[in-house]
């Protein structure tokens, strides 16, 4: 038997979310114990905001 495509992309999207919870809260605790993390994770957070709003703007 075949498998739906739907439930496919329902367990894609669960692991992605699972992955992420655990990438963010690894970030957080090592972003905690050392300041020149938290540093450069607020840089990558403006590129990716400033990145987003370029696109925004390409597609308006």
């Amino acid at each position: 038997m075949s498998k739906s495509p739907l439930l496919n992309m329902v367990k894609g999207v669960a692991v992605g979310m699972v992955a992420g919870a655990c990438l963010g809260y690894a970030g957080k605790s090592a972003a905690d114990e050392n300041p020149k993390i938290r540093k450069k994770i607020n840089r990558a957070k403006h590129t990716v905001n400033d990145v987003a709003n370029t696109a925004k703007y390409l597609f308006k």
